[in-house]
């Protein structure tokens, strides 16, 4: 049974089109179009510092001219390895503007990290935050290719009165650039676009890449992304149109969720850009001040994780808050428990809010969220109905066979925010997108779940072995063979420990060599080896040495032998 919105549960979906009319536009087009309608609008708000469309439309331009500049020519790579703040936002429409590429990674990436993404995607020049700059500076002489690092700093977007206070208080612990290295301040850089005194004529394709993210796919390595103009504006146009409050224009959406992120830059900028509503950018999550912006800037729509909103609900100066304002209030990235919409819920009626917390479910191969629970209507467990023109089915895993309503099966998506494919990886790409005998293109995305009836949709587990922890992915694989390179250690295994606030957090159990014996030296050893090689939100939190780890029938590491044993030890202890 494949449900689209062409199908009879669009009851549940009120005023929402089952079908939408996507422009033939890139993602820098619909940008322009919208600034030009809304010039006085905001879009966006930096630490109180307010930028027009019209400003904005302006900013793109000449970042633009400073990357042609730079020799950044049509189909080029460039990566932003930035937190949420005005230089990554100009930049990603900027290299749409050119015809380049962006290359999205996260800022807190160990350097190894950054040296694999600069490497895979060919990158002409990176734009990185000057606090992260040493991570850089560590591999550049591994790199395959130049690459041209663009340093900026938070500094040069506050108002006056903050960049003091900034630079006398967070900016003394940012090291210095070095000297007699070769980089580009985002000051000179922009500098140097004076000499592109005319930008050329616009001429991308709505079909064309219009940017690389990451994810592990569906073997749990990592996978490039390529998402084309078409796959973001659709994601846009189809979110605007399922929220059930549209138009968004003039609205304020609270973009926390970060822009290397499908979720951050699909929903908390680009949809919020295309429907001319203003994004206050936040570089980075803390409960208080997220509090407090909730409470000073009244924003109409909140995109988050369940970590973040479960966070809300500890914060305590949300006491007594009036959130009426609120009109959106989504969640990706993780499944939302049941109980925690509860609380979520509660939360929200007992602050004035006329809203539910609305689930949706999605992966990176479609840039994010592909459905949505309906306005002021949900049903128990579900993740939600699809978006417009989007088609879901439930087929036996790996398989095309359809299953019936109830039956749990792999999930399947096909629609206009789906991929292009992967980087450098035809065989991935046909595992994960088939043309079925409909004559459709089906993404397989490895995740059981299950539909009833009305097209309801039920996510129930991931086919593949991965770890979610604060709405990121992690792939036990990938850190299993960081720590196995260590020459100390003979085999690892990593697995999610249940945590309340993170969901899971991470753990490894290590087999050292028959030369070494466990200490808290070694440990710690293996822990530094570890931020070296690996994103901070992906350390383990703990490393548990080991004679050696159970085995499977077939000699397989028994994973969920240790998952069980550690997750029964973080079980509270029985009361009387």
């Amino acid at each position: 049974m494949s449900i689209s919105s062409a199908s009879p549960w669009l009851k549940f979906y009120g005023d929402t089109p089952a079908h939408l009319q996507y422009p033939q536009k890139t993602i820098y087009e619909m940008i322009r179009d919208t600034a030009n309608e809304n010039p006085k609008l905001y879009a966006y708000e930096f630490m109180g510092k307010k930028t027009t469309y019209a400003e904005f439309l302006q900013r793109i331009d000449r970042t633009a001219r400073a990357l042609i500049a730079l020799g950044i020519e049509p189909g080029d790579k460039v990566t932003i390895c930035m937190p949420n703040c005005p230089q990554a936002v100009d930049t990603f429409y900027a290299l749409n503007r050119i015809g380049a590429i962006s290359n999205m990674i996260h800022p807190l990436s160990a350097a190894e990290e950054i040296k694999f993404y600069l490497n895979f995607s060919h990158s002409k020049a990176v734009l990185i935050l000057n606090q992260f700059y040493p991570k850089f500076s560590e591999i550049r002489g591994k790199l395959e290719q130049d690459t041209l690092p663009i340093v900026a700093s938070i500094k040069d977007e506050l108002p006056p009165a903050l960049a003091i206070g900034f630079q006398l208080t967070s900016g003394r612990n940012i090291p210095k650039l070095p000297k007699g290295e070769t980089y580009v301040t985002w000051n000179q850089f922009l500098a140097g676009g004076r000499k592109c005194r005319a930008l050329p004529p616009h001429s991308g394709k709505y079909t064309d890449c219009a940017s690389i993210l990451y994810s592990g796919g569906t073997t749990g390595t990592t996978k490039g992304i390529l998402l084309s103009n078409l796959n973001f504006n659709a994601l846009g146009l189809q979110t605007i149109a399922a929220s059930g409050f549209a138009p968004i224009t003039g609205m304020k959406m609270l973009s926390v969720m970060p822009v290397f992120h499908g979720f951050g830059l699909g929903i908390g900028i680009h949809t919020a850009l295309i429907g001319g509503a203003q994004c206050i950018l936040v570089p980075q999550f803390n409960v208080k001040t997220y509090a407090q912006l909730l409470v000073k800037k009244q924003p109409n729509i909140i995109p988050g994780v369940p970590t973040l909103f479960e966070a809300l609900l500890r914060a305590d100066n949300l006491e007594g808050a009036d959130l009426s304002f609120l009109k959106g209030v989504f969640c990706g990235g993780d499944s939302l428990s049941i109980e925690l919409k509860k609380k979520v819920d509660a939360f929200l009626k007992a602050h004035k809010a006329s809203v539910q917390i609305r689930q949706g479910y999605g992966l990176t191969e479609c840039v994010t969220a592909s459905c949505l629970t309906p306005l002021d209507y949900h049903r128990v467990g579900s993740i939600g109905v699809p978006f417009p023109d989007t088609y879901y089915k439930i087929v036996k895993p790996n398989e095309e066979e359809e299953l019936m309503p109830g039956e749990e099966g792999e999930i399947c998506i096909s629609g206009p925010s789906v991929m292009i494919g992967y980087l450098d990886n035809p065989e991935e790409t046909a595992s994960t997108l088939r043309r079925h005998s409909d004559g459709r293109i089906w993404l397989h995305t490895g995740d059981l779940g299950k539909m009833d009836e009305d097209g309801f949709v039920y996510f129930s587990q991931r086919i593949k072995r991965m770890i979610v922890t604060s709405g990121y992915n992690v792939y036990p694989g990938q850190l299993e063979n960081v720590i196995d390179g260590h020459e100390k250690v003979l085999l690892s295994c990593v697995i999610g420990v249940k945590d309340p606030y993170k969901i899971q957090k991470i753990k490894a159990y290590v087999v050292l060599k028959p030369d070494y014996e466990p200490s808290e030296e070694i440990k710690q050893e293996l822990l530094d080896y570890c931020r070296k090689h690996i994103a901070k939100y992906a350390m383990p939190y703990d490393i548990e040495f080991r004679k050696e780890l159970p085995k499977t029938l077939v000699g397989k590491v028994a994973y969920r032998v240790l998952e069980e044993e550690a997750n029964a030890q973080e079980e509270p202890a029985p009361v009387g």
